[in-house]
């Protein structure tokens, strides 16, 4: 990896001050539409994650307005697995949001280091991301953009889901028209290809394609181009993640197959049905607790150590890793041809330096506590009846 200097690292925004309140400091992460950026709220003197939008959005009302009224309903969102909003505004060419600030790294981040996972580290990042897009969902909010980029780990563990709404204001704000798909192409919903528009089983989709990609390490169709990845899924099913890596049990198929189903009325409602079939899985396959680790090597934990020594020269890795979030033309569409794996990555046999076969042991471990204090429990309650019947049998004689 290439050294760079931080002047070319930082980025054009850095040491601005934006509305006269958020001072911009060192560049995290560049994606399709924005850049997010370490900043600090002056006022409160308050770190912050700020997410500035391309100056190209700048001028169009419509997109001002729907962002503007996106970023209020988000805010009104309180859950501990989503990115809180603070504040938004536009600040001369640009429009930003003013986040929570999550120290620590990406979903997409921790899969390049680590590889795939088992079972239940899985079900350790779900049940946030699920439970907070169960919140959204109930709210009439729909994210679209579903994606290891967009779901953040804290160094304490904290799995969160962020970047509500944006696509969403764009794509309503008529910058798109029906000639375009806008998203990310490795997790949009076929009726996200086909129409542009989606509910909250589009945003199942996508979840149940990260499920794949988190026990598999890959996504479940590649191809040339991103249309090319995203048409795919017209007319072929998201594969089980059996099939690509021994090990996954088959109610993990089966949870795959039911949210990435082309139909959107086989799929699960919502996140809150999601939610509620991955913690019936979690019980029947007795699944251990799992504590998710943080990136050792994120682009947020680069940033912070170029704040903090600004003279350093630091990698290169400020650029999202994986696929941006992006409109794209249906009439660039090349054939499609069959999809190969041939440069797909190898999984890897571990996971948090861990072998995935030990993970087995921890399930039976888990079982076996389970059942240790259910014939605990049960021996209890005997000795209790046996005691009370005991006891009433001799009351009189006691009297």
């Amino acid at each position: 990896m290439c050294a760079v200097t931080t002047d070319q690292q930082a980025g054009p925004l850095t040491r601005t001050v934006l509305d006269h309140r958020y001072r911009v400091d060192a560049l995290i992460a560049t994606g399709g539409m924005s850049g997010v950026y370490r900043g600090l709220d002056l006022r409160l003197d308050r770190p912050v994650a700020l997410k500035i939008m391309d100056s190209r959005y700048s001028g169009d009302e419509h997109f001002l307005t729907r962002f503007q009224r996106e970023a209020r309903a988000v805010a009104r969102l309180k859950h501990p697995g989503l990115v809180a909003v603070h504040d938004q505004g536009l600040d001369g060419q640009h429009p930003f949001l003013v986040m929570e600030l999550v120290e620590g790294g990406t979903l997409r981040e921790l899969l390049r280091e680590r590889g795939p996972m088992p079972p239940h580290a899985v079900v350790a990042v779900l049940r946030p991301v699920l439970g907070g897009l169960a919140v959204a969902h109930r709210a009439g909010l729909v994210h679209r953009d579903i994606k290891p980029e967009n779901v953040l780990i804290s160094d304490d563990g904290e799995v969160k889901l962020a970047d509500f709404g944006l696509v969403r204001a764009m794509a309503e704000a008529k910058i798109t028209s029906t000639s375009v798909i806008l998203g990310t192409a490795a997790y949009l919903a076929p009726e996200q290809v086909a129409t542009g528009e989606t509910d909250s089983r589009g945003d199942v989709y996508a979840v149940g394609v990260l499920v794949y990609e988190l026990l598999t390490g890959v996504t479940p169709f590649t191809g040339d181009t991103p249309l090319a990845v995203a048409y795919q899924r017209m007319d072929r099913d998201v594969p089980a993640p059996s099939s690509v890596i021994t090990g996954v049990p088959t109610q993990f198929d089966d949870f795959v197959a039911c949210a990435t189903a082309r139909d959107p009325a086989y799929r699960f409602a919502d996140a809150a049905e999601m939610g509620e079939e991955l913690d019936a899985i979690a019980t029947e396959l007795f699944l251990p607790p799992f504590r998710v680790p943080a990136p050792r090597h994120s682009a947020a934990h680069q940033s912070a150590l170029q704040q903090s020594a600004p003279t350093h020269h630091l990698g290169a890795g400020t650029a999202t890793p994986g696929g941006h979030t992006k409109a794209y033309e249906r009439d660039e569409l090349p054939p499609q041809e069959p999809a190969s794996d041939a440069d797909a990555p190898e999984p890897t046999g571990r996971f948090a330096g861990i072998e995935l076969s030990e993970f087995q042991w921890e399930r039976q471990r888990a079982r076996r506590a389970v059942l240790f204090w259910v014939v605990a429990v049960l021996t209890l309650a005997g000795l209790c009846a046996a005691g009370a019947w005991t006891l009433g049998s001799n009351l009189q004689n006691l009297l």
